[in-house]
């Protein structure tokens, strides 16, 4: 009776699980049809779900009407960038706050996650007003250099793996004479690989779906990131809405892949991040 009672439940929660996941994937799959549709069947009553004919130029159209190869790089490069550079400042701060004694560690680490408390666009004045002046706007240093320097959730995801490796390890090599920069970097570094692979797949999603940032920042089309160039799809009258819906799909592919090749990083990183520590 408990094996019937336990494979009943685990029923009902698998089915209860490939329900929500398909009503969570309808959009998508709206998405890559409506892509291959043409303009008069996309809001027809009823639905048509089905394409008929499938016009596949609508993605050759997509990359054609507007520079999106040059919206690509523009994405690639500034998430490389932002993606290596947070993993650097990142694993540094919360080493220093798991690792390293100094005076108000605790009051100093308390005051930088309340950063995170602090909505995006609280700040975005003062910022915009600094990058005016030092001359950034319309640069894309305004949206890697404020994106590389700080990230309190990274911290605190580095900070918890740090927290979990034995204090003795660290010890034992201050005695065969490591000095502190030895020691994060060839010991402790290698120690928490699946939180640094979640974090930087956490910052590669973040940063590829970024909308607000290069919407106040940039005003060239030629440094456009991807969601400002699919933007442009929209326009004052009327939308055309199979090339954004075939430019969105070529823009998911990336995230797709990102996160099908780490998902196991991403589950392994944050568990292990709430019981560490």
């Amino acid at each position: 009776m408990p094996y019937r009672g336990l494979r009943a439940s685990t029923v009902l929660l698998h089915t209860v699980l490939i329900i929500g996941a398909c009503i969570m994937a309808l959009p998508f799959v709206w998405m890559v049809l409506s892509s291959l549709k043409d303009l008069s069947q996309v809001f027809v009553v009823p639905p048509k779900w089905i394409p008929d004919p499938f016009v596949w130029s609508n993605y050759k159209d997509s990359l054609t009407a507007l520079p999106f190869g040059r919206a690509y790089l523009n994405s690639f490069y500034i998430n490389v960038i932002v993606v290596v550079s947070q993993l650097v400042t990142c694993s540094m701060a919360a080493y220093a706050f798991a690792k390293i004694s100094f005076p108000f560690r605790e009051p100093l680490f308390i005051l930088f996650l309340a950063t995170m408390m602090v909505p995006g666009q609280v700040t975005i004045i003062p910022l915009y007003l600094i990058m005016k002046n030092i001359g950034w706007l319309d640069t894309h240093l305004a949206i890697i250099v404020p994106s590389a320097l700080l990230n309190a959730f990274g911290v605190f995801l580095l900070r918890q793996f740090f927290r979990g490796i034995p204090k003795e390890m660290e010890e034992a090599a201050i005695v065969d004479g490591a000095n502190r920069w030895t020691i994060y970097a060839r010991i402790m570094l290698p120690l928490i690989k699946p939180a640094l692979s979640a974090l930087g797949i956490f910052t590669f999603l973040g940063m590829w779906n970024n909308f607000f940032n290069p919407l106040i920042f940039l005003s060239s089309t030629d440094k456009f990131t991807v969601p400002m160039m699919l933007n442009l799809y929209r326009g004052m009258y009327s939308t055309d809405w199979t090339l954004m819906m075939a430019g969105a799909s070529i823009a998911l592919i990336p995230v797709l892949i990102v996160y099908i090749i780490g998902q196991k990083y991403i589950i392994e990183g944050v568990t292990l991040s709430g019981i560490k520590g």
